[in-house]
């Protein structure tokens, strides 16, 4: 017999199931989705306060010039930051080679980091294009090295493909590796893969596999995300004793003052997304004329695996390959032998 009751509350039942189901849909993509940027120099943004070039697309880049004039240096140099960085992390432009070189150098601020503006469409070839421009609209000459820290080492790849006719040399200090590079054989990207702390672990799947998800993973607060998003990464003993004296020089807030989803988020999903390319099938960029690319690599580095590196260096000969012994991740920081080594080496070795 057809009971009218049961039938009201399993329909009424059904509604209530259907209009939660609704509101968590909305509610989650709220939190899936990341609030617009604070654009420098628009209306409740933060303020313009160095100068800036405009690029190709319209986007601004902003930049700092440091060492010897340019119209005097003999060799100019474009320095690009790592994660969480700015255009004011520019240790190398300290060595006391600066002057006796005649080192003029460039930094900048990358899309999305400090005063440039983001690049919702950013990849490794357009900040490898935005370099270019830079050096054009700077007037840095036909050529120009390269010197990228940590995730700046992606950009140096990047140039290496896309803008090596620019190039007169390059470096990669510490330079973040993509698990999924194809080249890696399973077993060592893997075996690296897992020595990350868990945390990271996941955030980096994320990063991967489920990009439209990286905001809300390194936002939420049911479980830990990425420990260097959340400024608390695995740091060698020789790295805490530099963090402690650069506290004060180096300031996050600047670096992702138009918002942590441009800056950050963005620089794990090309970092660790798909690349459309692999660094390991680059030919050498000098082979018939001068020019060289080094990479330099702390024995200690607890952010960037060490085993990955050494293939790295075995399937491209062309890059000289310079191991620190107990140096973590922050061996290009304090003045000294190795910071006016990797200056050395580049320039005039």
């Amino acid at each position: 017999m057809f009971n009218a009751s049961a039938f009201i509350y399993w329909a009424m039942s059904w509604k209530i199931i259907v209009v939660l189901l609704i509101g968590f849909l909305a509610l989650a993509h709220q939190s899936f989705r990341p609030p617009p940027p604070r654009i420098c120099g628009s209306l409740g943004g933060p303020p313009i306060t160095g100068p800036r070039i405009k690029l190709r697309d319209g986007r601004h880049l902003a930049y700092k010039e440091h060492g010897v004039p340019k119209e005097t240096a003999k060799y100019k140099i474009i320095l690009v930051h790592g994660y969480t960085s700015s255009r004011h992390d520019a240790a190398l432009a300290t060595s006391s080679l600066v002057e006796e070189l005649g080192i003029h150098f460039v930094s900048f601020d990358r899309p999305g980091y400090g005063e440039s503006d983001p690049d919702p469409k950013r990849t490794i070839k357009s900040t490898a294009l935005d370099i270019e421009d830079l050096g054009e609209q700077l007037e840095l000459g036909s050529r120009f090295y390269v010197i990228g820290f940590s995730m700046g080492g992606n950009v140096v790849w990047g140039c290496l493909k896309y803008i090596p006719h620019r190039l007169a040399g390059a470096v990669l200090i510490a330079p973040v590796v993509n698990y999924w590079w194809s080249n890696f054989p399973a077993n060592s990207s893997t075996e690296a893969y897992n020595k990350q702390p868990w945390e990271d672990q996941w955030a980096l799947r994320v990063a991967h596999y489920m990009p439209w998800l990286v905001y809300w993973w390194n936002t939420q607060k049911w479980f830990p995300s990425s420990s260097v998003t959340a400024g608390r990464p695995a740091l060698s003993a020789s790295d805490l004793k530099i963090v402690s004296k650069l506290a004060k020089k180096l300031i996050r807030e600047y670096a992702t003052q138009q918002g942590v989803f441009e800056s950050l988020h963005l620089d794990m999903m090309v970092g660790f997304g798909q690349w459309e390319f692999d660094p390991i099938d680059l030919e050498n960029p000098f082979s018939d004329r001068e020019g060289s690319v080094h990479l330099w690599q702390g024995v200690e580095d607890g952010l960037v695996p060490i085993s990955l590196q050494r293939y790295i260096s075995k399937k491209l000969p062309w890059v000289q390959y310079h191991e620190i012994p107990d140096a973590g991740h922050l061996f290009a920081y304090p003045d000294g032998a190795i910071k006016d080594s990797i200056l050395k080496t580049l320039l005039t070795g």
